[in-house]
């Protein structure tokens, strides 16, 4: 049974948490987190998924976990990934290290954190949960012999589309890397991309040949959302990030040469039931949608009742509203993916090897947000074969992401 510690402890953490339910041979073990730790614990041990403990270092939380789980903000996941590296080195027996989406915020630090694990050996995973959505995954098996008969999917449209973020720090692109092309945009470029790749491929075989990205600030420096946000602590006017992100990516089949276009669209202004993933595949003479606000259970709160809501995100993550007629998702760790990434790490890690997707993969992901940043700045297509563009995404933080998006959006 491999023992799990989780570093962090927020929103993303108690997803995770809820997604250990659902996964056998294992066990929580440990959390550290500068808050909610011990609640976090608490629910895991509720939960019946071990003796949670809480540890006050990441060392001692190395030496007593088996696999080290990276859930903190974007700002820190390197700083975190180094402690749990000197733990390494200094004898703790890791089996995985675990990294949640996105790897880094720019390819300086994501080509950090990989020499980091390759300096250790130690197997890794990154977590991107949407290709491991059971819809996706299923749709692509039911269409094998189809796909084997007619040929690969040539154009794939992904979108990921909420009000915005919980955390305040999620606002902030100097701290979170930049808007929702960075929170989100990793998700919708990595699905589709892999909703392109031919059956019995790895998700990174199809070769990448280049990047158009249109991003736009278009309801959150507005009135009355710009003050909103101003009560968090980010002020747009100064630092603003993307709240929309337009952005085509194109890749090439290196052994049949065949070109394929995923589109990824990517909003903080979807005022509707919640959360939407919204993915579509079209091949030769075939297709498939995936929905996730198309769910076989629905409810109803009246306006006196609603008074009784505390939570509305209990039934859909990102919910707006506690009254009307609203959609339940049921499990929506199993839906959008996160029980299959765990399945998939776990089992990666007690054979001593890298998860499907391991921080190699992450920093392939990270390359295509920053492509997409350079692409909008400089308001044209960026070529990934060119060796020169190549050299000038290492070392490129996006103004965005300096906090000098006033420059790049139109306000």
């Amino acid at each position: 049974m491999l023992k799990i510690g989780m570093v962090g402890a927020g929103f993303v953490a108690e997803f995770h948490r809820k997604s250990l339910e659902s996964v056998r041979g294992i066990e929580l073990a440990g959390i550290c987190a500068l808050k909610g730790a011990e609640e976090l614990a608490a629910r895991a041990r509720e939960a019946k998924l071990g003796d949670t403990k809480v540890f006050g270092s990441i060392e001692e939380l190395c030496n007593n976990v088996d696999v080290a789980c990276i859930f903190v903000p974007n700002f820190v996941r390197l700083q975190i990934l180094h402690e749990i590296i000197d733990a390494v080195k200094k004898g703790a027996e890791l089996k995985g290290i675990i990294c949640e989406k996105p790897l880094a915020r720019n390819m300086a630090e994501a080509n950090e954190m990989v020499e980091l694990v390759k300096s250790v050996g130690v197997p890794t995973a990154y977590f991107e949960n949407q290709i491991h959505m059971p819809s996706v995954k299923n749709a692509r098996l039911q269409l094998e012999a189809v796909e084997q008969s007619m040929g690969a999917v040539h154009l794939t449209r992904s979108a990921e589309e909420h009000g915005g973020p919980h955390e305040p720090w999620f606002w902030n692109p100097t701290r979170q890397g930049g808007g929702v092309w960075c929170d989100m945009g990793c998700h919708s470029a990595a699905v589709g991309m892999y909703m392109l790749t031919p059956s019995g491929k790895a998700p990174d075989y199809l070769t990448p040949l280049s990047v158009n990205a249109t991003l736009g600030l278009l309801k959150w420096g507005k009135e009355p959302w710009i003050t909103e946000l101003r009560g968090k602590g980010v002020d747009y006017d100064i630092t603003p990030a993307e709240d929309y992100a337009l952005v085509t990516l194109e890749f090439k089949d290196p052994e049949t040469g065949v070109v394929s276009v995923a589109q990824a669209t990517d909003s903080w202004m979807y005022d509707a039931p919640g959360l939407r993933l919204l993915m579509e595949a079209f091949g030769p003479g075939y297709s498939y949608t995936v929905n996730s606000l198309q769910s076989p259970a629905g409810m109803f709160i009246s306006d006196v009742a609603a008074e009784a809501v505390k939570n509305s995100e209990l039934a859909l993550e990102k919910a707006q509203a506690t009254r009307g007629a609203l959609i339940l998702q049921p499990n929506e760790p199993d839906l959008y993916g996160y029980v299959g990434e765990w399945l998939n790490a776990i089992k990666a890690f007690e054979q001593g090897k890298d998860a499907l997707l391991n921080f190699e993969y992450g920093r392939m992901i990270t390359m295509f947000l920053m492509a997409g940043y350079m692409s909008h700045e400089k308001k044209q297509v960026i070529d990934l074969t060119d060796a020169e563009v190549l050299k000038e995404l290492e070392t490129y933080v996006p103004k965005i992401q300096q906090g000098k998006g006033a420059e790049v959006l139109t306000m």
